[in-house]
């Protein structure tokens, strides 16, 4: 059942909320919910894996709703790390997919994501949506331990 579309004058409370918002919209293949958590400014953009740079919400909005064209995505959003100002956050994802496989068994794909939010008159807006190919050795992280200082 598709969802109420949400006007782009929801305000979205916290960069999480408006993360949570968009990847619903991909669940449900909602494009009115997608466009909702995208800034109005003439530079939001979005790569998808594989794909060209999309600058603007006229090409980001051609492409989602040619994804949706083939229905939800099921995407789960795993692994999140957050790094937060006061006007900026910037999200990386390690993004779960299930896609058909052989005799439309599902299959898990992954997709290492970076969401970057701005907090707007109208609450944390999505201004970059770039999302590349991964593998299942990214589900192991490699990280430096904590700095120590003596």
């Amino acid at each position: 059942m598709p969802h109420a579309a949400v006007p782009s004058s929801v305000l979205l409370a916290s960069p999480e909320a408006t993360e949570q918002q968009f990847y619903e919209a991909l669940q449900h293949a909602d494009l009115e919910k997608l466009m909702g958590v995208w800034s109005d400014e003439d530079e939001v953009s979005c790569v998808h894996p594989g794909g060209p740079r999309l600058v603007g919400l006229r090409a980001i909005r051609a492409a989602f709703e040619t994804l949706f064209g083939q229905g939800p995505i099921t995407v789960h959003p795993e692994r999140v790390r957050r790094l937060q100002t006061a006007e900026t956050a910037v999200h990386q994802v390690l993004e779960r997919v299930q896609v058909a496989g052989p005799e439309d068994k599902p299959q898990t794909a992954w997709v290492i994501a970076s969401n970057v939010y701005v907090k707007t008159a109208l609450g944390w807006r999505m201004v970059l949506h770039h999302a590349s190919p991964g593998s299942a050795s990214d589900v192991q992280e490699l990280s430096e331990g904590p700095a120590i200082l003596h």
